[in-house]
């Protein structure tokens, strides 16, 4: 039979329990995962070489960090996820305002707690989850926020205004024995970061004239853009340099990594009887899209462009071919060429244009769609391009649009030689599928300039 956990401070001491610090025992249990398989960052794609090694060197080194990158590269995620390096739970005074540790209380409360009841201190368990706390950094974050405040209703109660009992403590108190996390750092106020030093330097806080000496047991980390960070000064340089670790996170380096993390944080629809397939072909398209945008100079890049925009893009696509295969009766839900213009109010909600005139923003967009459609072409098809369009300069020409149902393009298939080959080689065992190898085909001939294009009323006809 299992022995059930201590319930009084008498009880824990008998057990025989060690407490260690924050940064102690998220060491440890980062060690036992180092030498097991243990995933310290399960979901994080891209980063094993780079980023994470820094951050398990920042940790086995006891050091508070920071993670310096543009939007959507997965900070928040990374800090969250150092959860799983806290025991399971910990024992805390009960009764206290801050977590506690029961040997060795460091608040007034605390002492006189244990002062009071001796090994009858009654004592909870903690779970790992409760050991966090966060906050995003604004300018009309205050003091009381984060550190504490003189309690209205405690001195109303008679207590002293120099009584340390008469303090209502913040947000980095209250996750005493634990992580906290600050996003966006350079958003605090001057006055508030030196608040911030002297919690995570001096180990004391003041508030209104108090101070306190609290050695406060807490894992600082922030994350902040790096143009705020380096460029405007923005940062004093005291807190600067008491984090110990300053880690650059950065975009995914390669289209397949994007693609991975597409396929692993897109919503998930409710298909009913519909089947979901997406080609290859479709899925670099989109990857390449937002590694595109991340290199023009017609986009902000101080700003970045997340991987929420290469997320948000596929679920835009898929649900526009789910769209089309409610619509004409089909099964089979795969995006076509032609879903791209209807992931345009996704893509423009998560990038910021350079100064401009009214009106570029669609021509930019379509620009990305091409210009990524002929890498992939090129990657997948390049030495086929002449042949296939050769077939056309006899006055062949063919019609497509989002809205044709898939077997009508079975039609294109014959009448164009060597076009069943290709459907076949690229998984084109049902119609749907090849409707959408079809529009692949033909678009990239025409950003070759091997086929022209004509557009009336949301169909393209290509011809020689």
């Amino acid at each position: 039979m299992a022995q059930s956990p201590a319930s009084t401070l008498g009880e824990l001491k008998a057990s025989g329990y060690e407490a260690l610090s924050v940064r102690e025992e998220m060491r440890r249990n980062l060690m036992n995962k180092l030498s097991g398989d243990g995933e310290v960052f399960p979901g994080v794609i891209g980063y094993e070489d780079t980023v994470i090694p820094q951050i398990e060197n920042a940790l086995l080194s006891g050091q508070d960090m920071i993670l310096l990158g543009e939007r959507g590269q997965a900070k928040s995620r990374m800090i969250r996820s150092l959860i799983s390096l806290l025991d399971e739970t910990i024992p805390v005074i009960d009764g206290c305002e801050i977590p506690e540790n029961p040997l060795a209380p460091i608040s007034a409360q605390g002492r006189n707690l244990v002062a009071e009841h001796g090994d009858d201190t009654p004592i909870r368990w903690m779970a790992r989850e409760d050991r966090y706390g966060e906050k995003l950094a604004t300018p009309d974050i205050t003091i009381a926020d984060l550190i504490g405040e003189v309690d209205p209703i405690k001195i109303a109660e008679g207590r002293y205004l120099s009584d340390e009992e008469a303090l209502h403590y913040g947000m980095i108190p209250h996750t005493n024995r634990g992580i906290f996390a600050i996003n966006e750092l350079p958003d605090l106020a001057e006055r508030i970061q030196v608040g911030l030093l002297n919690v995570m330097e001096e180990r004391d806080v003041q508030i209104r004239g108090h101070k306190v000496r609290m050695d406060l047991d807490v894992l600082i980390v922030a994350t902040a853009n790096p143009e705020d960070y380096t460029n405007r000064g923005r940062i004093i340089t005291p807190l600067k340099d008491r984090y110990g670790a300053q880690i650059r996170t950065h975009y995914p380096q390669t289209a397949l990594e994007e693609i991975t993390i597409m396929e692993q944080e897109q919503t998930q629809l409710d298909m009913g009887e519909h089947r979901q397939q997406v080609p290859a072909f479709m899925q670099q398209i989109v990857a390449e899209i937002t590694q595109l945008a991340r290199q023009s100079p017609d986009i902000s890049q101080r700003s970045g462009v997340s991987v929420r925009a290469s997320v948000s893009n596929y679920e835009a696509l898929v649900a526009n071919a789910l769209r089309r295969a409610i619509r004409t009766g089909e099964q089979d839900v795969v995006p076509r060429i032609s879903d791209l213009p209807f992931i345009m109010p996704s893509l423009q909600g998560k990038v910021e244009f350079e100064a401009m005139e009214d009106g570029q923003e669609d021509k930019i967009m379509n620009k990305l769609f091409e210009d990524a459609t002929r890498t992939v072409f090129e990657r997948f098809l390049g030495d086929q391009a002449e042949v296939l369009a050769l077939q056309f300069s006899d006055g062949l020409n063919v019609t497509t649009g989002e809205s044709i149902p898939s077997h009508e393009y079975d039609d294109i298939v014959r009448k164009v030689d060597g076009l069943s080959e290709i459907t076949d080689k690229m998984g084109g065992d049902n119609s749907a599928v090849r409707a959408s190898v079809v529009e692949f085909v033909l678009e990239g001939l025409h950003l070759n300039q091997l086929l022209n294009k004509d557009r009336v009323s949301g169909r393209n006809t290509y011809s020689g």
